[in-house]
């Protein structure tokens, strides 16, 4: 590649010209379309984000990204039927690599509409078939079988971005930033997180069963990646909630559980079983099944829109229904950095959550490990920070 590459524009279209260029050798090879620089700043952060779930749990990963924070992320699991269904994907044969960037985008559907993907592993053609019907602006990954990249090189017209990242090539030691005037620098952020960041529990539950460790190493690497201040959600291998770039951490959390309520409320009975009006297409079915359980917090132009969407309406779910339902769950969280206050367990008990991780470090660590205990959550610290700016 050249020294540098020319960008359609910069952040917003009027910062223009714009290029990009490399720190030595180039990360990636350009395959098809022309990046922005939001589109290479996603596809950095997500590249860096999926090889490191890779290497970590050595599964095939996913990620969504939106705007320099991940949508979703996960590993490729295979999908029960219901995720599947509420995922809509039941009819699709999907490999391991295509399963982690389904649950990648599952965990926030209306989110990741018009995302960047990542992903750990060469792209089949089951992963490329799958995008092929999704909104994204592009995709960033090791490889792609021939039969792949001719399905994605026809999307969007062929203007479609394709990125081959090089997975031999190490991040650079030092970064550094370029911010009115002045640059900054510092190490980069690759502290490994393994197994070892189990090893300070502090509540009177201590035991971290092999999912629970699992899903917390999903999230917490996910925040290594994610727009401070951050708090995730995760369960059964990928992200299912994620609050960021919130200056208030108990925001942070009720973002973060609240999307965990509504991934765990699109698989009950009563939203797989919403029929639609036949001109209503994916992406806007997504919306509409979210909105039904958001309904308490719609305006009535927003109720009365969904009502005339749904052909089979019989009402909102109770309270009842909803609690009954994500009681039947069991979810982790993690902190980007120490709990300030224990409104966060408060918070996090109602969404399931049985397993926490975070650095630790507050002068509130005593009302927030007593919260836990309350509550029956085990939880370990880490005495690692994760901010990201």
């Amino acid at each position: 590649m050249a020294d540098s590459i020319p960008l359609r524009y910069g952040i917003n279209p009027h910062q223009q010209p714009a290029s990009a260029s490399a720190i030595g050798e180039w990360p990636f090879e350009v395959l098809n379309g022309q990046p922005g620089y939001i589109n290479l700043l996603d596809a950095m952060s997500g590249w860096n984000l999926v090889r490191e779930l890779r290497e970590t749990l050595d599964e095939p990963a996913a990620a969504s990204y939106k705007h320099v924070s991940p949508a979703g992320a996960a590993i490729g699991l295979p999908l029960s039927a219901r995720l599947a269904r509420s995922y809509e994907v039941e009819n699709l044969e999907l490999s391991p690599v295509a399963a982690a960037y389904v649950r990648s985008r599952g965990g926030d559907l209306v989110s990741a509409y018009g995302d960047f993907a990542a992903v750990s592993d060469p792209v089949d053609e089951s992963l490329a078939r799958f995008l092929r019907r999704e909104v994204s602006d592009g995709i960033i990954a090791p490889g792609y079988e021939p039969e792949a990249l001719e399905i994605l090189r026809q999307k969007k017209g062929g203007r479609y971005l394709i990125l081959q990242a090089d997975p031999d090539l190490e991040s650079p030691t030092e970064e550094s930033r370029d911010h009115f005037g002045l640059r900054l620098e510092q190490p980069t952020d690759r502290k490994p997180f393994d197994q070892s960041c189990f090893n300070n529990p502090v509540t009177r539950l201590k035991a971290f069963h092999d999912e629970a460790r699992r899903d917390l190493l999903v999230a917490t690497i996910t925040l290594r990646y994610t727009q401070s201040n951050s708090v995730c959600l995760a369960a059964d291998g990928q992200v299912i909630g994620l609050g960021a770039g919130q200056q208030s951490r108990i925001h942070c959390t009720r973002l973060a559980c609240g999307k965990a309520d509504r991934w765990m409320l699109q698989q009950h009975d009563r939203v797989l079983g919403l029929e639609f009006d036949s001109n209503l297409k994916r992406p806007d079915r997504f919306a509409a099944r979210e909105q039904f359980i958001a309904w308490q917090e719609l305006s009535q132009p927003e109720q009365n829109r969904l009502q005339s969407q749904v052909t089979n309406w019989t009402g909102p779910l109770s309270e009842e229904e909803r609690r009954g339902w994500t009681n039947g769950f069991r979810t982790v969280l993690s902190h980007d950095a120490f709990m300030p206050f224990r409104d966060n367990i408060d918070r996090a008990q109602a969404s399931a959550v049985t397993h926490i991780l975070q650095p630790g470090g507050s002068i509130a660590d005593k009302d927030v490990i007593a919260a836990c205990n309350e509550y029956g959550i085990a939880m370990a610290m880490t005495g690692q920070r994760l901010f990201r700016h």
